[in-house]
């Protein structure tokens, strides 16, 4: 299979930039600072009042909640953030000319999706983790087979295990193309890492906030649009007349690059 990288990255910035494509950027950035905001609260609330005085100087966006009620709305806010790269993937995995509306399957058999991309984004997650630890080029390769996993469980309403199977062999034969996207993320991030630090040393943690939050958003939202465009490559390819069903993967084969 061929991933025709340009192109994805190209065809993915054109979902984000359709009428959906902005409707979710400002559903993710809502999102977002939800998270920080009561991240930041939980942590205030349960710390105690002298510790929660020097942390407050440099804790940011906060309210004035109790910490179990913070921790209740961050857990909240995660569960509607898998429900939400539902719908994204499910919107954004669609041809080009049907982007100016959202999917009428967007809220099919939400719920259980829903769970379905939390705890499976978790195992990925932790095995991208595990696999960082032990040496980078192992996270790396995780990382790359596992990028289309939230689209087999949205799109293709697979299970979690057939799910990660289905992400795997789509991703095999284009994992070094989508190891750049993966690197790509991992340079984002040591971005954010700097600047936020920097703010905040400045005494302006609310500004750092601010600018993580909306770097974020711009960020990952064309991100997803873009392995979207990618999983619509190889799912097209893989499941044409004279694809995959001609050449069966031999699981005894050592895993292409």
């Amino acid at each position: 299979m061929a991933l025709q990288l340009s192109h994805a990255v190209s065809d993915g910035i054109r979902r984000t930039v359709s009428r959906t494509g902005g409707i979710l950027l400002l559903g993710f950035l809502a999102i977002q600072f939800g998270l920080q905001t009561s991240a930041n609260s939980a942590v205030l609330g349960l710390l105690p009042p002298e510790a929660a005085e020097q942390f407050g100087q440099n804790a940011g966006i906060a309210l004035p909640i109790p910490g179990s009620v913070g921790v209740a709305l961050f857990v909240v806010l995660v569960v509607l953030s898998s429900t939400y790269f539902v719908i994204l993937s499910r919107t954004f995995a669609r041809p080009q000319s049907e982007m100016s509306r959202f999917p009428a399957t967007s809220g099919r058999r939400l719920g259980r999706t829903t769970v379905f991309a939390l705890v499976g984004g978790l195992i990925v997650s932790v095995l991208i983790m595990l696999g960082t630890v032990l040496l980078i080029f192992p996270g790396l390769f995780l990382a790359a087979s596992f990028l289309f996993f939230i689209f087999a469980v949205a799109v293709e309403n697979q299970g979690i295990i057939s799910s990660l199977k289905r992400s795997w062999g789509l991703a095999r034969g284009s994992r070094l193309k989508l190891g750049i996207l993966v690197v790509v993320t991992a340079v984002f991030g040591g971005v954010i890492g700097a600047i936020t630090p920097l703010l905040t040393l400045a005494g302006l943690p609310v500004a750092a906030d601010i600018a993580t939050i909306v770097l974020t958003t711009a960020f990952f939202v064309p991100y997803y649009g873009i392995i979207a465009s990618a999983y619509l490559q190889l799912r097209d390819e893989q499941d044409a007349p004279n694809g995959s069903t001609q050449n069966p993967v031999d699981a005894s084969e050592t895993p292409k690059l």
